[in-house]
């Protein structure tokens, strides 16, 4: 097993990838990685829904939006570079009041599973929810909290220090990886 350290300064965002699926034991473990994320008072309020046929990709990809500090002609994954999976995270409202925490903690533990297996992957929240919710058919009590986009990645993305002008714009080379800017632990951290 990858070192947990490793694994967290080299898991980044990939928003384009390989069209070679996601082989099934690679996805039992990212979804054992959601299930055994931490829940606040145990409600394990969340669901998931895998998306990972190919005529239905599609369907999903229309209502995502794609790293939006980025031109969308640079930014945007093309038909050659579309994520081959998706987990939607789908929160119960009223089963518990911590949902929201513990579908991000779910959302990490997926994408560092994911990670652990060379799979690449991109947290939207960024998206048409109310069309995506229609689509999935959720309940009254269930929301979209985002959906997990999966695949090897056929890009790097490095994270770097922000300049002396101290924005955090990520950005893209000439040669379409991406550089995010991560703020120093000294300026992110302080001791009371």
């Amino acid at each position: 097993m990858a070192d947990i350290m490793e694994l967290l300064k080299t898991r980044r965002s990939y928003r384009k990838f390989e069209q070679k699926p996601v082989p099934e034991e690679v996805l039992r473990d990212i979804l054992e990685a959601a299930r055994l994320s931490a829940s606040g008072g145990n409600k394990q309020p969340l669901r998931y829904i895998v998306i990972n046929d190919s005529s239905k990709l599609d369907s999903v990809l229309q209502y995502l939006t794609w790293a939006g500090q980025i031109p969308k002609e640079i930014g945007w994954p093309k038909d050659n570079e579309k994520p081959v999976l998706y987990i939607a995270v789908i929160e119960n409202v009223k089963e518990s009041p911590y949902s929201e925490t513990d579908a991000g903690i779910a959302d990490a533990n997926m994408t560092l599973a994911a990670w652990s297996h060379g799979v690449g992957s991109c947290i939207i929240c960024a998206c048409n929810k109310p069309k995506l919710e229609e689509l999935f058919g959720l309940g009254e009590n269930q929301r979209l909290h985002s959906i997990v986009a999966f695949g090897y990645p056929s890009h790097k993305s490095t994270v770097v220090d922000p300049g002396d002008d101290g924005k955090l714009n990520y950005y893209v080379d000439e040669e379409k990886n991406f550089y995010v800017k991560k703020r120093k632990i000294e300026d992110a951290v302080s001791y009371f």
